[in-house]
């Protein structure tokens, strides 16, 4: 075989596979249109659920209806892979602790996960998440959530905050009275529907956004690169602190609509 044919060869099998991949890609079904999800129910012993993934979408949801200590949990899932092993998705709790994984190895067409979990009222929810989304809504008590890299939701919410993402916006239209996000590379927009004890909000690089109630507020602003826009009343002595910092991109406090 010659040096030029044994070339062709191998160029017409890396463009095979890769309209392989592609054509699998194409057709493949997502997360989302899985229409068989898995669903399990996992007991709670105490008041707090600890929510450990390291790859998937989550959306996290406080039921009124849901039974005192019984976590819910719906997972959508559909991957496959062109050379390797299947993608392998595990779930498991432990001392109150939620564990999800997503495994993925090969030349991979599709190979994504989506988990809803939903928790009974009067539960602490603490979320670590290394790479995916975070949505929750309709929390009375403490949430804490942690993401490595995806953009954080919060609704229908009155318990404290605490959101938290290295890359990825931060979205928050609730009734919190206690509310703290950080992000390292995104925006910030947060609507209160109540007047806050203290809003804490700080973007590495993005614009920060604070809604809130007309009433008078002691304001702390800081922008590496941007402008300050603060059109709520001030009062250094107010028992009502909002503070916004970002690196670079401008810092707004506004009376909500």
């Amino acid at each position: 075989m010659t040096t030029r044919t044994a070339t062709a060869r191998t160029f017409a099998l890396v463009g095979a596979v890769a309209v392989l991949v592609a054509g699998l890609s194409a057709c493949g079904a997502s997360a989302g249109d899985d229409t068989d999800p898995d669903h399990r129910s996992f007991g709670l012993q105490g008041r707090t659920l600890t929510v450990d993934s390291d790859d998937s979408a989550l959306e996290i949801v406080a039921a009124g209806d849901n039974p005192a200590g019984k976590v819910e949990v719906t997972r959508w899932f559909k991957g496959s892979v062109v050379v390797g092993n299947e993608p392998e998705v595990t779930w498991a709790m432990r001392d109150d602790r939620l564990k999800l994984r997503l495994k993925c190895s090969g030349i991979v067409a599709d190979c994504s996960a989506r988990h809803r979990i939903e928790v009974p009222r009067g539960i602490t929810v603490k979320v670590e998440d290394g790479d995916g989304s975070v949505r929750a809504r309709g929390f009375r008590d403490s949430l804490g959530i942690r993401t490595g890299d995806g953009s954080v939701r919060v609704t229908d919410s009155t318990g404290p905050l605490d959101l938290r993402t290295g890359d990825g916006s931060i979205r928050a239209d609730v009734s919190s009275r206690d509310v703290r996000t950080h992000t390292g590379d995104g925006s910030v927009r947060l609507e209160l529907g109540v007047v806050p004890d203290r809003v804490e909000s700080r973007s590495g690089d993005g614009s920060v956004t604070i809604a809130v109630p007309r009433a008078t507020y002691r304001v702390t602003t800081e922008t590496g690169d941007g402008g300050v826009d603060v059109s709520v009343p001030r009062d250094e002595t107010s028992a009502h602190v909002v503070s916004a910092h970002t690196g670079d991109g401008k810092v707004t406090v506004r009376t909500a609509n």
